[in-house]
C-alpha cells in the first residue's frame, strides 16, 4: 500500500495529466505550424500551383509529389522542399500520441504502478511494431 496521502497522489496525478495535455497540444500546434509552413514554401517555390490546374494536380496526385521514405523526407528538408516539410509535420502529428504513451510509462513508474507501466510499455511496443511492419508490408 502506498503511504502517500490522497491529496499528494491527486496533485501528482493532476500534474502528470497537465504535462500530457501540454505535450498533446504542443505536438498538434507544432505539427500544424510545420504543415502550414511546408504548404507556404511549396507555393512560394511553385507559384504556378495557384494558377495552373495541371500543376496543382501534380501536387495533389497520390504518390507523385510527396517523399515516401524518411531518407527522402530528410533530404527534402535539407533542400527546403515544401512537400518534405509537410510530411515532416504529418510525422510530428503521428509521433505526438506515441510520445504521450512513452510519457505515460514514465508517469506510471514514478507513481510506482508497475502493472500499468508494463501494460503501457506493451502498447508502446505494439505501436512501434505496427509502424515497422506497416512499412515493411509496403
Amino acid at each position: 500500500m502506498n503511504p502517500q496521502s490522497p491529496l499528494k497522489v491527486d496533485r501528482d496525478t493532476r500534474t502528470v495529466e497537465r504535462i500530457i495535455s501540454v505535450l498533446l497540444r504542443a505536438g498538434v500546434i507544432l505539427s500544424l505550424l510545420v504543415v502550414v509552413s511546408g504548404t507556404v514554401v511549396s507555393f512560394i517555390h511553385h507559384p504556378a500551383y495557384l494558377t495552373n490546374g495541371k500543376d496543382l494536380r501534380t501536387l495533389t496526385t497520390p504518390g507523385h509529389a510527396l517523399p515516401d521514405t524518411l531518407a527522402e523526407v530528410w533530404s527534402g528538408l535539407l533542400a527546403g522542399r515544401g512537400q518534405s516539410i509537410v510530411v515532416a509535420g504529418l510525422l510530428l502529428l503521428i509521433a505526438t500520441p506515441v510520445l504521450r504513451v512513452a510519457v505515460s510509462i514514465v508517469a506510471f513508474l514514478v507513481e510506482k504502478d508497475r502493472l500499468f507501466a508494463l501494460i503501457t510499455a506493451i502498447v508502446l511496443a505494439l505501436l512501434l511494431l505496427s509502424f515497422f511492419l506497416g512499412k515493411a508490408g509496403g
